[in-house]
């Protein structure tokens, strides 16, 4: 496979994030990390912010490329000429959700598949959630993060 998109917020970017990518990295060429602005989230990064951490968090992984993106998945990837979504799953509840998402991206690009890769036992608890809420709470993300996301922390 030439190109794949891995598609999400990253606020912030953790290792359960950066095992997929790298296990990504050995299924394709080209991995693009698409950074999505969703300001519904309301980041704790900036979209800019984001997407320098996941260059440095990355910088080490082959064929990766950092892409930040608004609108329609199937239509980035559809520019990008990529030829399927990469999205980590980390239970049945997720499952279910990408199930439903890949249908839609299907119907919006026939040419797009969806590969849905579980997360591994190490990485399956860990969320950009749950590192911001250990961070706030003065607890060491050093297991849940990239040292990148620590040292942008901190700087705040």
């Amino acid at each position: 496979m030439k190109t794949v998109v891995f598609p999400g917020s990253f606020d912030p970017i953790t290792n359960g994030h950066l095992d997929l990518i790298s296990r990504a990295s050995l299924l394709a060429e080209k991995v693009i990390v698409a950074v999505a602005m969703n300001d519904s989230k309301k980041p704790f990064f900036t979209l800019s912010e984001r997407c320098e951490l996941l260059t440095e968090a990355t910088k080490d992984i082959r064929g990766v490329e950092i892409v930040p993106f608004d609108g329609l998945l199937a239509e980035f990837a559809k520019k990008h000429q990529a030829q399927a979504l990469i999205r980590g799953i980390r239970g049945g509840t997720d499952a279910d959700y990408e199930i439903q998402l890949s249908q839609v991206n299907h119907t919006l690009n026939p040419q797009l598949e969806t590969i849905l890769l579980p997360a591994h036992a190490r990485t399956a608890f860990i969320s950009s959630t749950i590192v911001k809420e250990v961070f706030k709470h003065q607890g060491d993300i050093s297991l849940l993060a990239p040292a990148c996301v620590q040292r942008a922390f901190n700087q705040r």
